[in-house]
Parts: C-alpha cells; structure tokens; sequence
C-alpha cells in the first residue's frame, strides 16, 4: 500500500509544485489613483493595457484593473458594493446582477490591507481574476465584462475623479 500511495502522491506533488502559477499580465499603466470613502482610503487601483492608452473597451483590451487594499474587506461587503453600484450605473438588470454577484462570490475571498485583486478584461468581454497575483477563475458572461470595468470607467462612476485618473484624463 504504501508503495501504491507513493507512485501516486509523488508524481501528483511533483506536477503541482513544477506547473506554472498563472500570473497576472503584465501590460503597460494607463492611469492609477486611490479611492476613498469619506475619511478612509479602500483601495489604490491601476488601469493598464497593451500599449499604455485607454480608448474603449473595444480598442483597449486586454485591460487590467487591479486594485491594491489599504484596509480589510469582506468578501460579502465588496460583492455588496459591486452591486450597488452595478444599481446606480442602470446597465444590467436585477437577474444579471444576481447570477454575477453568485459568480463573484466563487471567485473572491476577503482581503486584508495589502492584499491585490485584479480583473483582466479579454477581447471576447471575458473576465479573469486574480488575488494576489494567482488566478482565481474566470467570468465568461459577454455582457460582464463592460458592466465590472464601467464601475470604475463609465462617465456615470460615483468615483469620477478616480476615473480621470484611471484614464489618464486627470489634469496635472
């Protein structure tokens, strides 16, 4: 028995140990900036693409947006939030939120100050997640991938000076 358990756990730790970790693309910074609620700093996020510019999400991707935690969260406050504003922004509808905030909750956990969450935007308006640089999965709902990236793009964001920022819009 134990030679059978050692012709199968080694090769099988052998292969997880040896098999690449899939990182977070490396692409060029458009724009970053930090986002604050009232008198606490949540986040610090960074907006990146291929070439640096940000033009739409057509001409754009991949875009990476990650955002880097200067305070714990919850998983359920940040999902919470994500609909919130999915809400405000009027571009989804209460089904579609519903069925993305389930997703999200697969893919998230909580993070603690320090922690990186990013989201990778592919041409085919898929989504990949990453937490702390691994990836933690993948939204395939074409309709998505806009509706996450416009909490933080869209003219209509509740965090419009981080928006200019993001995009290299803000003036210096």
């Amino acid at each position: 028995m134990r030679k059978l358990l050692g012709r199968v756990l080694v090769p099988m730790l052998v292969l997880g140990f040896s098999a690449p970790l899939l990182a977070v693309p490396k692409l060029e910074t458009v724009g970053q900036g930090s986002y604050r609620y009232m008198l606490w700093q949540l986040y610090d996020a960074r907006l990146a693409s291929t070439d640096g510019n940000f033009v739409n999400y057509e001409q754009s991707t991949p875009l990476l947006l990650e955002l880097t935690y200067k305070r714990n969260i919850s998983r359920d406050q940040f999902i919470k939030a994500t609909v919130d504003e999915w809400k405000k922004l009027q571009q989804s509808s209460s089904e579609q939120q519903q069925q993305w905030a389930e997703q999200l909750a697969k893919l998230w956990q909580d993070v603690k100050k320090g922690d990186r969450l990013a989201a990778v935007l592919l041409p085919d308006n898929t989504v990949e997640f990453y937490f702390n640089g691994n990836k933690t999965g993948v939204v395939a709902d074409e309709a998505f991938g806009p509706a996450f990236f416009n909490i933080w793009l869209d003219s209509a964001t509740s965090a419009p000076k981080l928006r200019e920022q993001l995009t290299g819009q803000a003036s210096e």
